[in-house]
């Protein structure tokens, strides 16, 4: 993916990494761990939806993306 079409900033994944306890980010690690995050978000994100369209519901909550994350 290009990093200019990447849905989630770098900095705040640099962020993420930093918090996890690394002092130094490069780039690509960044890059690589904000597509990552984007691919789970999207599947998490698809069976919620579907979750909430089994409920009868067309706003997706967040006890479906609960769910959806423990699938």
């Amino acid at each position: 993916m290009p990093v200019d079409a990447m849905i989630l900033p770098k900095a705040p994944v640099e962020k993420l990494i930093r918090e996890a306890g690394a002092t130094r980010v490069s780039d690509g690690a960044a890059i690589e761990l904000a597509e990552t995050l984007e691919k789970i978000g999207i599947e998490i994100s698809a069976k919620a939806i579907k979750l909430s369209k089994h409920a009868g519901r067309k706003t997706v909550t967040a006890e479906d993306i609960k769910l959806a994350r423990q699938q």
